[in-house]
């Protein structure tokens, strides 16, 4: 039953305060998708009458279009008020066609890139029936032992806002109603990825001056490119948790970010309350909920029991609970659910687009560029005249590359590695053995002796080695991030029997690969659907490794948290590396840097980075400064490179950073070409937040540097007045 034009102040009037409640809950689409008689979960255990579950707002978690479409049919036949449910859905990193996990496709540092695979999934997920994704993620982390890194962009802040707001731009298009586009959630709200030791759930203790610096940034630019919902975390934030959190809820996303669209609980997070212990029972936990602003509680039955009795003993206005009601059913108005009920939902069209070539080809090609060269002594690109080729370790024909939270994707439409190299070398022998298990626990080593018999007689060996797609994601933190099992092992054994080999890497997180000793090594993340393919054209030069890593990895599990933005201190090492130095800020037996810095990613070809020139070396909020970088490929191989821009303020009332990401940008050479790149500096770039936590400029010297974390290439000097 189509709406058009409704009037939703006046459908408001006409609602019961039930009826304005249940707008509000959100239920699993098993609880509306069985009869009633079929009834399970929490539907069954809270005892929600048919007129609750017939009048419901929203729902998660279906199957695909078919399902939304009769559960809609049945819901808009039931509901007294013909108000279209809303359903949503957890779309990360591809709907069915699955593109690398976003710590993956960050490394590109390329925001077309991401638009383009952001685009495909909306399509595909508004097909299946999909209206709200609970995307982008952009938990600033620090720490590679948490599991859901993998979701985010991660250790910098202006890298994980400028890719989270892209997320936003490309998923709800310039006009939401459209039926190819989604409405966006931006989570987890507030400084989820700071969680203690690193484990998932954890309790998070902040300054708000390092808050408003490094955590706060890219959901602020996500409500700037006009998300529609947002989603308070799961933790703790200096004592309250989020979705209780005034200060969070109210004075910086309501009032000084003056954010109106709709918010969500995570899954019984307002139950969560209570576990907490800010909460003595679910009628305080959805009292605290409500009035921070929560508008739609997921999963739990704070607002089913008691928002009803909370309004009429008089302890929450029914005004407040009408301006929850609005925001929700102003959504359903823009995303033209009003219109059509069924919007893009089509089960042909589902079907048509899932895996398409044009899809698979994106995700092809992301997979391509997400992927980082760590290492290579002159071993990759393998010749495609090899003749016989050895792909050894679980994942040589592990299809199990998608990766935590790929939404319909599955395991048995990815392309496993050794297929990708059967079909660009089909005239070679390709040879495969196991080797042994990723699993932790797993001590056998009785695959050795096969693996190592099949590295000796290969002309080259590639090495399948990483995590379960299980040891990474929501609520899997390692304390341990080393290859797990006996991998190390299997690669010291499969090296000395055979030295022409690559490694290429399956992981949700940066590991520590101090003691990996392999000459090459390839990291392809979690990859998705043409994991297997994309390996293939790296290994063989079809296609050329670009991108950068986006979180250290650290060279042993002690130096985490480990960032590259981090602060001078008073005590900085001033030996050498890998020499220790008494009475300074350093390890003994490990040094302070990683393994592999933020933005460090090589190529099949040199960059001679030629000249960096300024404009002036004064520059004012009036006058911006220009930098002019001129890169030249001087190697043999057509690539792209990520030119980067850094600075660090030499002086300042607070400590600051001693390096910091300020641009970026990704240009494509031929060989013997040289292109300029020029960023505009501005004096809004140089401002931090100083210990009354005012976000300022301070006059004084920079250093401005090209090159990555940790490694100039150029430099120069520059006062701001």
């Amino acid at each position: 039953m189509a709406r058009k034009n409704v009037n939703l102040k006046k459908l408001i009037s006409q609602m019961t305060l039930e009826q304005k409640v249940s707008q509000l809950i959100q239920l699993n689409a098993m609880n509306f998708a069985k009869s009633a008689t079929e009834i399970t979960g929490p539907a069954q255990q809270w005892g929600l009458s048919d007129e609750w579950l017939n009048t419901m707002g929203s729902t998660l978690n279906f199957a695909d279009a078919e399902e939304m479409i009769k559960i809609q049919k049945n819901h808009m036949e039931k509901d007294p008020n013909g108000i279209p449910m809303m359903f949503m859905m957890d779309v990360i990193h591809g709907y069915r066609t699955i593109y690398p996990i976003p710590l993956g496709l960050a490394a590109s540092f390329d925001p077309e890139l991401v638009y383009e695979c952001t685009r495909m999934a909306a399509k595909e997920a508004a097909a299946g029936g999909v209206n709200v994704t609970f995307t982008p993620m952009v938990d600033y982390v620090r720490d590679a032992r948490w599991g859901r890194v993998l979701e985010t962009a991660g250790e910098d802040p202006y890298l994980t806002s400028v890719i989270g707001a892209t997320q936003v731009r490309a998923f709800q298009g310039d006009d939401l109603s459209d039926k190819e586009n989604l409405a966006a959630c931006v989570k987890h709200y507030a400084a989820y990825g700071g969680a203690e030791a690193g484990r998932d759930y954890n309790t998070v203790e902040l300054s708000e001056r390092i808050l408003r610096e490094y955590y706060l940034p890219s959901y602020k630019a996500c409500i700037d490119a006009g998300v529609k919902m947002i989603m308070p975390s799961f933790n703790s934030l200096n004592g309250v948790p989020s979705a209780a959190n005034s200060w969070l809820m109210k004075q910086v996303l309501k009032k000084e970010w003056k954010f109106r669209g709709t918010v969500i609980t995570d899954y019984n997070a307002i139950g969560e309350l209570k576990t907490h212990g800010i909460a003595e029972n679910m009628r305080e936990a959805a009292k605290m909920a409500f009035e921070n602003g929560c508008d739609i509680e997921m999963m739990s039955n704070g607002y089913h029991d008691h928002l009803c009795e909370l309004v009429r003993d008089g302890t929450i206005d029914e005004k407040k609970v009408d301006e929850a009601v609005m925001r929700v059913l102003k959504l359903k108005k823009e995303l033209g659910l009003f219109d059509d009920p069924y919007r893009g939902a089509s089960p042909e069209r589902e079907k048509a687009l899932a895996l398409c070539p044009e899809h698979r080809a994106i995700a092809r090609r992301a997979a391509n560029e997400s992927a980082v060269l760590l290492k290579n002594e002159g071993v990759l690109p393998f010749s495609k005249d090899l003749k016989k080729v050895a792909v050894i370790g679980h994942f040589a024909e592990c299809n199990e590359i998608k990766g935590f939270w790929s939404c319909h994707g599955k395991d048995s439409e990815c392309v496993t590695v050794a297929d990708g190299i059967r079909a660009k070398l089909p005239g070679a022998e390709i040879i495969t053995a196991y080797g042994c298990s990723p699993l932790w626990n797993d001590k056998n080593t009785d695959g050795f002796s096969e693996a190592v018999a099949a590295a000796k007689e290969a002309d080259a060996v590639v090495l399948c080695l990483g995590e379960p797609q299980t040891y990474s994601g929501e609520g899997n933190s390692r304390a341990d991030i080393r290859l797990p099992g006996m991998q190390e092992e299997l690669a010291r054994a499969v090296v000395a029997a055979n030295p022409n080999c690559a490694l290429v890497l399956f992981n949700g997180r940066p590991l520590v690969l101090t003691d990996i000793n392999c000459p090459a090594i390839l990291d392809m993340w979690f990859p998705g659907s043409e994991g297997g393919n994309s390996a293939a054209d790296l290994l063989f030069g079809d296609a050329v490794p670009c991108g950068k890593i986006t979180m250290s990895f650290p060279k042993a599990v002690g130096q985490c948290p480990i960032y590259y933005n981090h602060p001078s201190t008073g005590r900085p090492k001033w030996t050498a590396e890998d020499v220790h130095q008494a009475y300074a800020s350093n390890y003994i037996g490990c040094g302070n840097l990683p393994l592999y810095s933020f933005g460090h990613g090589l190529s099949y070809t040199k960059f001679e980075y030629e000249s960096m020139e300024l404009s002036d070396t004064k520059m004012s909020a009036e006058k911006p400064l220009t930098v002019k970088i001129t890169v030249k490929n001087v190697g043999n191989y057509a690539a792209k490179e990520t030119v980067q821009l850094y600075f660090r303020d030499i002086y300042a009332s607070t400590v600051r950073p001693v390096q910091q990401l300020a641009a970026f940008e990704k240009i494509a050479l031929a060989p013997g070409e040289k292109k300029t790149v020029t960023f505009t500096v501005t004096e809004e770039m140089l401002r931090f937040y100083n210990a009354e936590c005012k976000h300022v400029s301070e006059a004084g010297e920079f250093v401005i540097f090209t090159g990555y974390a940790d490694h100039r290439y150029k430099e120069a000097r520059f006062f701001l007045k």
